[in-house]
């Protein structure tokens, strides 16, 4: 798990310290940063309807203890689902800057290839189209943590496990798509470096609860990730 965390923060790094890096990371800051502030809009409501449901009544001194958990656990769900949103809608319209940014870390890393030559909407349409086996066995763990809904702490560990799998997927999905795997083999790829992956998309889910910093980690993802695999080839 370390590793995978280290991957990334080294990613985050590259993509900072490299002009040719940082020159596509201007061209998608902007639509970023409007797709999450609309989206964090949506993460304060769904915040104060969770807490509504969760927050105890009482007037026991303990209460306000409880309640306070229960705010610190809305939040963390509502957070995730966010960050599950904007890395799922901001891959997909971002994706031929992505894959401009694999390009040039794969030749930084000294590992050859060429842009896909792929129209604008194209790449995003087969971005989402990526999206969607994964997104269905996210909504299996949402399934379950439902069924414990009315147990807070158990609910929001299910969610987030759920998420953090799924943010694995999606996180790989630019260099993975180079290199032509499907479905199976980033399926494979990723259980067979679980942990690696599970502390790679971890810190980024973290990461994603910074303000500022939360625009950099798909890119920086992206440049890791193609950094790593270019490495191991």
């Amino acid at each position: 798990m370390i590793k995978g965390a280290l991957t990334l923060l080294s990613g985050m790094r590259l993509l900072l310290a490299r002009a040719e890096l940082r020159a596509v990371l201007w061209r998608m800051l902007a639509l970023l940063l409007v797709l999450m502030l609309a989206l964090g809009t949506g993460v304060f409501w769904l915040l104060d309807y969770v807490a509504g449901l969760w927050i105890p009544e009482g007037d026991a001194w303990y209460w306000q203890i409880l309640a306070g958990m229960v705010w610190g656990l809305a939040f963390l769900l509502a957070a995730v689902c966010g960050i599950v949103s904007f890395v799922l809608l901001g891959s997909a319209v971002s994706s031929p800057w992505l894959d401009l940014l694999a390009v040039r870390t794969e030749a930084i890393a000294g590992y050859k290839s060429v842009e896909q030559e792929s129209a604008f909407l194209p790449m995003i349409m087969q971005s989402l189209a990526n999206s969607v086996r994964p997104l269905l066995g996210l909504m299996l763990w949402g399934a379950v943590a439902l069924l414990f809904f009315w147990l807070p702490p158990l609910a929001t560990a299910i969610w987030t496990y759920g998420a953090i799998r799924f943010l694995s997927f999606e996180l790989i999905d630019t260099p993975a798509s180079r290199r032509s795997w499907g479905y199976t083999e980033r399926k494979s790829r990723l259980v067979e470096k679980r942990w690696f992956y599970l502390g790679f998309a971890g810190l980024a889910t973290l990461l994603m609860m910074v303000p500022i910093i939360n625009l950099l980690v798909i890119p920086a993802a992206v440049v890791a990730l193609s950094q790593y695999l270019s490495a191991e080839a």
